[in-house]
């Protein structure tokens, strides 16, 4: 038995799902993945196994929710945010001495030399057990490692943020492409009806001896064209469901298909005013310059670390607390209490330590390398805001040209068809007539989609999505 399932529509503005909803860890908290992503998602994975291949329907608001649950980029960019907190607790343990249980055995037999410098003959054993406590830090790598570790954790969580945005963006753009091309195939199956319809109607004229036999076979190969198109654009669409299903970390042999039934232009960042603002706005916003900002300060605690973390000593400490005994011969009695303790501080000179020249110009040279990527990021902060603010501004206008362009094709079509009826027109007219309604319908809705895919790219690097 098949199951075919069904999903809600919802907003992309909102969350329409709050009820029975899962929660993924995710940037600035946690992401809420609805109900019916979870379903979405259990549906094809189990479709696996019962070898399904109707389509699936899905939205955006379900695309945007299914990009930062399953998506692999944004789960091995959480991943390494894991490491990099791992990795600073790992630092600050090392500020913190260890501890560790045992015995230790001791024979001597034969000569030895007494303190006094008199040599003799000893048989004697000695057995020390007891806990030892024991810490060597280098305390000026201690302290700076630690510090460089947690700005590695801000630009680890500015990192998860950045991916989640750019893996919504690739996600919301894979959906205007499979939705642009499932519109484009319905455009083009109902011209290929009307060509085909219009094809009856000529073959019963020539029949009927009023029309000449070429116009019929003009009509005819125009239908062969549209029906050539209906397949392209069929495998355009397959071939972008395959995509957002891979973003989506999803079966690609499942198909899906959007739920939508129209493609409208959506208004996310107002590119109706001066540009400035916007390029102020990434500046402060953009989570992938956080991460830039938070590697710079990395780099700046390790050039630290190599220029005053040398003139910080290590310390060394050990203390044994347990008991001794043992005694002359095989005796291995004679066990009393014993505390041994150690304090000791020392400077290093040489590789790693004091003057080591060679560690502090590297230091400070990627430095220099984190700060001139830095200033880099900002160039193409500042390019990507000026592009996409330029873009969404063109595919606007248009998006108003095309949509004159299939209003003027569509009345030309008319009145051609009116003068074929009253015997006035050619065949040839129709069919031009025909062609060009069908390439403004399609111009019309390659600018919107585009539009709608450039208005998340200017979100996207303003620091809005």
């Amino acid at each position: 038995m098949r199951v075919t399932p069904t999903f809600t529509r919802s907003r992309v503005e909102g969350d329409q799902s709050r009820n029975s909803a899962l929660e993924i860890p995710g940037r600035r908290g946690r992401v809420r993945v609805g109900a019916i992503g979870v379903a979405l998602a259990a549906l094809v994975m189990s479709s696996v196994h019962a070898q399904e291949t109707s389509p699936y329907p899905i939205d955006l608001a379900t695309t945007l929710r299914l990009s930062h649950a399953q998506n692999l980029d944004v789960q091995i960019a959480r991943e390494r945010l894991t490491q990099a907190k791992a990795e600073h607790g790992t630092a600050i343990e090392q500020l913190f001495p260890w501890i560790s249980v045992g015995g230790a055995y001791r024979r001597h037999e034969g000569r030895t030399q007494a303190v006094d410098g008199a040599l003799l003959d000893v048989d004697k054993q000695t057995i020390a057990r007891g806990a030892i406590a024991t810490a060597q830090v280098d305390l000026g790598e201690a302290i700076f490692r630690t510090l460089s570790s947690k700005q590695l954790v801000g630009a680890a969580t500015a990192g998860v943020d950045a991916q989640e945005q750019s893996t919504t963006l690739e996600a919301a753009q894979e959906y205007f492409d499979l939705l642009r091309t499932k519109l484009l195939a319905d455009v083009i199956a109902e011209t290929l009806r009307t060509s085909e319809d219009y094809q009856r109607q000529v073959g019963s004229a020539v029949n009927a001896g009023l029309v000449f036999k070429g116009d019929e076979l003009r009509v005819q190969t125009q239908s062969e064209r549209y029906r050539s198109s209906l397949s392209q654009a069929r495998e355009q669409q397959r071939i972008a469901s395959a995509r957002l299903a891979q973003t989506l970390h999803l079966d690609p042999t499942i198909e899906l298909t959007p739920q939508d039934n129209e493609l409208v232009p959506v208004a996310i960042v107002d590119a109706t005013n001066d540009v400035q603002p916007l390029v102020r706005q990434a500046l402060t916003a953009r989570p992938d310059l956080k991460q830039q900002l938070s590697l710079i300060a990395a780099a700046r605690d390790a050039k630290r670390a190599a220029v005053y973390g040398p003139l910080v000593p290590s310390l060394g400490v050990q203390a044994f607390l347990g008991d001794l005994g043992g005694g002359v011969g095989s005796a291995t009695g004679d066990y009393g209490s014993s505390r041994d303790y150690y304090v000791g501080l020392s400077w290093r000179f040489g590789p790693g330590g004091l003057f080591d020249v060679s560690r502090i110009h590297s230091a400070d040279s990627q430095l220099r390398v984190a700060e001139l990527t830095g200033e880099k990021a900002n160039d193409e902060i500042r390019r990507q805001v000026v592009e996409s603010y330029t873009r969404v501004r063109a595919l606007s206008e248009q998006i108003t040209a095309t949509r004159e362009s299939v209003r003027a094709a569509s009345e030309t079509w008319r009145l051609t068809r009116q003068r074929k009826q009253l015997g006035v027109g050619v065949i040839l007219e129709d069919i031009q007539a025909q062609q060009e309604l069908l390439r403004a319908r399609a111009d019309h809705l390659n600018a919107i989609a585009e539009f709608n895919k450039a208005q998340y790219v200017l979100s996207k690097v303003t620091g809005q999505l």
